[in-house]
């Protein structure tokens, strides 16, 4: 695997290895020196032309703990702002050294035209584009979701997930699927796990050919509630700032129809996982009592992030998986290699 631009070129034991190997990451940085040797001597630049907190913080703590050189790039304030296209912005990065290009960008494809363009020669990773996909969010939900069917800590070190799938759990996602990367790589990924997907939606938030996608898909948030025994239940934020139409009448009537209401969370499963990639807009996709109830488990996947982004540069520098990555960690912890600050 040289670059990770969609969860649709994973393979079911690419996508099981790499939760493995995260599963190996999490248990390694549960040591009270957190870092890694891997990495050392390489060079990470974060590419990110769109606003980030999560994934940005994310991808660099991932890289410094894999005893990583990390590059932060801005395109406010750089060179872009003068003019400079990706392409140019790219070959100046290659010429630096860089050996691990993470890229977030506005325009759905950019990192899949920087892949194959020839402009740099490392791996890419795809921190989102546009409303295409992001990859890396998915494969922590993933993460998330198999630790919760196995009935283990949704976060934090822990053994008994290794190897398995997702097979037999269902799984809705609700609300703007239209403009959510993340909804498009979950669908994909959940599906090449062998999890059953049920996208529920307003029509005016569905993207033209759902009905090609591998997936069920409701219009009506309680029919579904009634129709399926969810394992978890996706919600997606309303990404207001992409929409330059009006997509339904009012912010109340959306959140009465397909928010996550307090009334919605009671009528879960009582092993219903409630699920949110961030940031959350509470009182309107959810309400704030089913965010921070007991079955929530959002910040599980923010700090699931690391481990699985760990796992993915780990993978795509090293071209190692998760037998390898279990060796390195328990060299490292045994010998007291860990990388340096």
């Amino acid at each position: 695997m040289k670059h990770l631009l969609s969860t649709a070129d994973l393979s079911r034991a690419d996508a099981v290895d790499l939760l493995d190997v995260a599963e190996e990451m999490s248990r390694a940085t549960a040591r009270e020196v957190k870092k890694l040797p891997v990495l050392r001597g390489l060079t990470v630049v974060n590419l990110f032309f769109e606003d980030s907190t999560r994934t940005r913080i994310s991808f660099e703590a991932a890289a410094k703990r894999l005893s990583a050189d990390v590059i932060n790039f801005s395109a406010k304030g750089s060179s872009v702002s003068k003019g400079e296209s990706l392409q140019d912005t790219a070959q100046t990065l290659s010429a630096m050294g860089a050996d691990g290009v993470v890229i977030r960008h506005g325009g759905s494809g950019a990192p899949h035209r920087l892949a194959s363009a020839g402009w740099i020669d490392a791996p890419v990773v795809n921190a989102g584009d546009g409303t295409h996909e992001h990859p890396t969010q998915a494969l922590l939900d993933a993460f998330t979701l198999r630790r919760v069917l196995a009935g283990l800590p949704a976060s934090g070190p822990a053994t008994g997930a290794e190897g398995r799938a997702l097979d037999g759990a269902t799984v809705g996602i609700v609300g703007d699927v239209l403009h959510s990367r993340v909804a498009r790589s979950n669908v994909h990924l959940l599906t090449t796990l062998g999890a059953r997907v049920v996208l529920i939606a307003p029509p005016t938030l569905l993207p033209v050919g759902v009905s090609a996608w591998p997936c069920e898909v409701s219009y009506d948030f309680d029919e579904a509630l009634a129709a399926h025994d969810f394992s978890a239940v996706m919600m997606l934020r309303v990404q207001q700032e992409r929409m330059h139409a009006a997509f339904f009448p009012t912010a109340r009537e959306y959140a009465r129809r397909w928010g996550m209401t307090d009334a919605r969370a009671a009528a879960l499963g009582p092993d219903c996982a409630i699920m949110h990639p961030g940031p959350m807009n509470r009182g309107f996709e959810i309400s704030a009592a089913a965010a921070d109830s007991s079955r929530a488990v959002v910040l599980d996947q923010v700090a699931n992030g690391v481990s699985v982004r760990m796992a993915v540069l780990y993978r795509l520098l090293t071209g190692q998986g998760s037998g390898a990555a279990a060796s390195t960690a328990q060299t490292a912890a045994g010998s007291g290699t860990e990388g340096e600050a």
